[in-house]
């Protein structure tokens, strides 16, 4: 990082972090930023993700927002969750491939690492041939490919499971990001104080190989999104017609905002596991964010009447 770059911090952005560190953290942000804030979150008031500036200038204060974020909500590791007759959260990832199958151990453990409200898993993985083995207690669904060459459908994925899920509230979530263990014990609380759809994260750590911290970002709209099933079902679910990475959280997220039950006031901290950037992910040119672009000009509501007259989750491949 260059010299103008530190004298512009800390300036600008080391003692509102020194103030905020101490005291609410949650409200710790970059120069220009707004929040609103609901007495338990906060909501960031611009549209896409962002980096924390002083954490990428000082890597010491990412460490140090770190450890007091996971101080207040901690991460616990298990083998398996408790038994339960009836899940009440059902935890739903989709994955490809054995390269990830290391992150996607280690964030299962986290799930299973869960308390105050019975959880599930479902694990859909996407591939000519079954690849990959999970621990006894994760239910796993497999999904052969309808073509070879058909990219990772996330959408598809996360359809599936929605179909075969148990609990009345479903944690949509990534296969490399481990969650502190009042998460499912938070999202179900929100739902039975009436919202909808949740986006609860308010840090994600991204760690490098070496498990040190390279980015805090905040507003991301991907990772982790929770919704009660009914209202899941009737927004229409996420939109199958998204092939490759990109673009199905936004799309999503408008459909649920224009019902006015999301709540999006985040509190809770995560963690994404290093693994090699997916190329071309975010480009324009990507075919789920050139999706995204072409269809954000249309309502919410009638991409919401679009989508509930095509049958989504079906094993048999995604619908478009």
């Amino acid at each position: 990082m260059g010299l103008r770059q530190r004298i512009g911090a800390l300036a600008y952005d080391w003692l509102p972090f020194e103030r905020r560190i101490r005291g609410p953290w949650l409200e710790i942000r970059n120069r220009n930023e707004r929040i609103a804030k609901d007495g338990r979150g906060v909501r960031c008031e611009w549209r896409f993700q962002s980096d924390l500036h002083i954490a990428n200038v000082f890597p010491s204060t990412a460490t140090r927002l770190m450890r007091r974020a996971f101080t207040d909500w901690p991460i616990e590791r298990r083998d398996a969750p408790e038994a339960s007759a009836q899940p009440e959260v059902s935890f739903l990832i989709g994955h490809r491939g054995v390269d990830r199958l290391p992150l996607l151990r280690e964030t299962l453990a986290t799930i299973a690492g869960q308390s105050g409200a019975a959880v599930e898993c479902i694990v859909v993985e996407q591939s000519i041939a079954p690849e990959i083995a999970l621990p006894p207690w994760v239910r796993s669904i497999h999904t052969p490919l309808p073509r070879p060459d058909l990219p990772y459908c996330r959408a598809w994925a996360f359809n599936v499971a929605a179909r075969h899920a148990r609990g009345s509230v479903l944690i949509f979530h990534d296969n490399d990001a481990p969650v502190p263990a009042s998460y499912a014990a938070e999202a179900l609380a929100r739902v039975r104080e009436g919202w909808k759809f949740l986006d609860l994260k308010r840090f994600i750590f991204y760690l490098s190989p070496e498990r040190r911290i390279t980015t805090i970002a905040q507003n991301l709209r991907g990772l982790s999104i929770a919704a009660e099933r009914a209202a899941f079902d009737a927004i229409g679910g996420f939109d199958e017609g998204f092939i490759g990475w990109g673009g199905e959280d936004n799309d999503f997220w408008d459909r649920a905002e224009s019902t006015g039950r999301a709540y999006a006031f985040g509190y809770l901290p995560m963690i994404h596991l290093y693994h090699p950037f997916q190329p071309g992910k975010w480009k324009e040119s990507a075919p789920g964010v050139s999706r995204y672009r072409t269809i954000e000009g249309i309502a919410p509501e009638e991409r919401i009447a679009r989508l509930l007259q095509r049958e989504q989750g079906r094993l048999e491949g995604p619908s478009s």
